[in-house]
């Protein structure tokens, strides 16, 4: 339909040279007359030839109109001069049709993006409005605020079920627990926490934690809120706001278990029995560790300072606030256990752990070309002899053959 057919309230102007224009009326559009452009010869010509239907054979296109103070030769009183828009200013096409084509080529593709979810579970949006995110940094000096996360163990599959490892860690004391459970389900999440609750050796205060559905979800809020547990979370996608308990993924299980499958229940209850029993000694009573102070800014440095290595049985025994019961416990069995006996034990079960790892999930591990194993280069051999000369034992290497990979790897023992 033609302009005038679609606003039919016009009005009969004459200019100047007598020319016939017409103007759309002040009231419908709201602007006044200065600021509309005249129609085009043809569309009055036509309009006086088929005043009431659509003209045959012609295809409009869209009109635009630009403020009459825009167009070349206006002047700022008067009307202006009845020229066209330059072409640069005309639209190419149909933009109209333009867009509807392209939404109708696209269609297919929005309602593929709309079902994509990143990740196996979302949780919901609603309870993430109760648990505040925690924006503050973390300078505590008593314990009992602690970080958690899961660490996947699926191999080179994320389909079905396999184990997952609840870590947890204390920002002031760097004390770490860590339970096995099958799957990311809210039940097995909360029992798994309330474990670590009564193995630790001081009151639980804080829980902070990702945007996972595993943490996310009634259970443990309102396990936190009986307990009177502080919950908070972090910001998604941004896992520097879990940075103590990311590096405690690397250090106390991805570098022991590594990236294999475990998906049944007999590696379960091996992973629970050494969490629970000697790695947790060996992590908590007798590796040290260095907590940064400070930072200090130097020019363009930044220079950190660190305290001394201590292990975290040794910073809780300065604290007032932790389970004195419980600490005399564990500082009579760090007195009683022998950490070289203790690291064998750790290594023999890790053995058997290892055999019941998912083999056709798992990444493969190729060994050396040659099936003779490589001589020790010259700066693991002055290692091992100070290691030998510090703690006063004959450090030996053994060639051990894994037939279920078909590689030969080499193995410190004292």
């Amino acid at each position: 339909m033609t302009h005038l057919e679609c606003n039919p309230q016009v009005v009969d102007q004459l200019n100047s040279k007598g020319e016939l224009h017409r103007y759309e009326s002040e009231v419908q559009m709201g602007i006044s007359q200065s600021h509309l452009h005249p129609l085009p010869q043809s569309f009055q010509v036509c309009q006086i030839s088929h005043p009431q239907r659509v003209l045959p054979g012609v295809q409009l296109q869209s009109q635009i109109r630009y403020p009459a103070a825009q167009w070349p030769g206006a002047t700022t009183t008067g009307q202006a001069a009845p020229q066209k828009p330059p072409s640069n200013l005309r639209p190419k096409g149909d933009l109209p049709a333009q867009r509807h084509l392209g939404g109708r080529r696209l269609k297919a593709k929005r309602r593929l993006l709309k079902k994509r979810l990143y990740g196996r579970t979302k949780p919901g949006t609603l309870l993430k409005h109760h648990i505040p995110i925690k924006t503050d940094s973390w300078d505590v000096n008593t314990p009992g605020f602690t970080e958690t996360d899961l660490v996947s163990h699926s191999g080179n599959s994320e389909k079905g079920e396999f184990i997952h490892s609840l870590n947890v860690t204390d920002i002031h004391s760097t004390w770490v627990e860590s339970r096995a459970v099958m799957g990311k389900g809210q039940t097995g999440v909360l029992s798994a926490m309330k474990e670590i609750e009564q193995a630790l050796p001081f009151k639980l205060l804080g829980i902070d934690s990702d945007n996972g559905s595993e943490f996310i979800n009634y259970h443990l809020k309102a396990f936190c809120d009986h307990k009177q547990i502080q919950f908070t979370r972090g910001r998604p996608y941004k896992k520097d706001d879990n940075a103590h308990i990311e590096q405690k993924n690397w250090t106390h299980v991805r570098k022991i278990f590594g990236y294999l499958r475990y998906d049944s229940s007999e590696a379960l209850n091996a992973m629970n029995d050494l969490y629970r029993n000697e790695l947790r000694l060996l992590q908590n009573l007798f590796l040290p560790s260095m907590k940064l102070i400070r930072k200090v800014r130097l020019g363009s440095k930044l220079k950190r300072c660190y305290d001394k290595p201590q292990t975290p049985l040794q910073r809780l025994l300065t604290c007032p606030q932790a389970d004195l019961a419980k600490l005399a416990e564990l500082k009579k069995l760090r007195d009683g256990t022998d950490p070289f006996e203790l690291a064998k034990t750790i290594e023999r079960k890790l053995d058997r752990i290892y055999h019941l790892t998912n083999q056709r999930v798992s990444p493969s591990l190729k060994g050396p070309d040659s099936k003779t194993p490589q001589p020790l280069t010259p700066i693991e051999e002055q290692t091992l002899m100070k290691i030998s000369e510090i703690f006063g034992v004959n450090i030996t290497v053994k060639t051990i053959t894994v037939e279920t990979q078909k590689t030969t790897q080499r193995r410190v023992t004292s």
